[in-house]
């Protein structure tokens, strides 16, 4: 049994302020996306069951079974994986913050991958059943769940490309990119600056490169004088270059269309 399951029913804290959410991740996120009253961020608040912390190396999804929890990430990462019966594994996508753990897999009748926190997280628990029904009384919340769910396609497209066609110093470049550009869109993130929790093991499985190859990718990236990196932060020296390099487009997410 994961950590959520085992924990959730047993951890619950008061209801949140809505004043105290109007800088929580999530909603800095669907800003993006459209304006969000005081009023959405009651209703959301109102739906959430519970908020849980969860300590580093913990569960929160295992692959092939069935999980029901929309987990909205306030703080910590964690990482979306397939183990294979040889041993290997690959990640396929970093949960940071502002993201949702159980998507997609709250969709499905099993989960089709693992989820790990990679450090210790607080979540912001919503059982399936209950932002559903929320979604019927403010449609807003559907179309919401819609663009998120679309923004995490467009990442998963570029992963493909990752593995498929770009060499690994692109790859590399491109995905330091990507989690510099999701962190900055909720506020975790300087303009050419971040911390970067994950460790070369998992970078690795993310990019399909051996741990060696990896370090000689950094190693590279840092004798070009594109990057500087110190234990769990890095710092982009030549922001430019690296997305020249990486073909990087930091397109920001498209607003929802307002009503006529």
């Amino acid at each position: 049994m994961n950590e959520l399951s085992v924990r959730t029913a047993a951890v619950s804290t008061p209801h949140k302020k809505v004043e105290a959410w109007r800088d929580d991740p999530f909603i800095a996120r669907l800003r993006h996306f459209t304006e969000i009253s005081l009023q959405d961020i009651d209703n959301l608040r109102m739906a959430i069951e519970t908020e849980l912390v969860v300590k580093k190396r913990r569960d929160l999804v295992l692959d092939g079974y069935e999980f029901s929890k929309l987990c909205f990430v306030k703080e910590g990462f964690a990482a979306r994986y397939k183990l294979l019966r040889n041993g290997k594994r690959q990640i396929v996508n970093f949960i940071l913050p502002g993201d949702v753990v159980g998507l997609p897999g709250s969709f499905l009748d099993r989960a089709a991958n693992s989820v790990i926190a990679v450090s210790e997280m607080t979540l912001q628990i919503c059982p399936l059943e209950t932002f559903v029904a929320l979604c019927y009384r403010r449609p807003k919340f559907g179309l919401l769940l819609s663009w998120l769910a679309a923004q995490e396609a467009a990442n998963y497209a570029e992963h493909v490309i990752d593995v498929g066609r770009r060499t690994p110093i692109e790859r590399l470049a491109h995905l330091l990119l990507e989690i510099h550009f999701r962190l900055v869109v909720v506020g975790h993130a300087a303009n050419a600056a971040f911390a970067l929790p994950f460790t070369q093991e998992m970078l690795s499985d993310a990019l399909g490169l051996s741990v060696p190859h990896l370090n000689r990718v950094l190693t590279k990236l840092r004798a070009d004088g594109l990057i500087a990196m110190t234990e769990r932060h890095v710092e982009f020296t030549d922001l430019k270059g690296m997305q020249h390099l990486a073909q990087f487009q930091s397109t920001r997410p498209a607003r929802i269309p307002l009503t006529p």
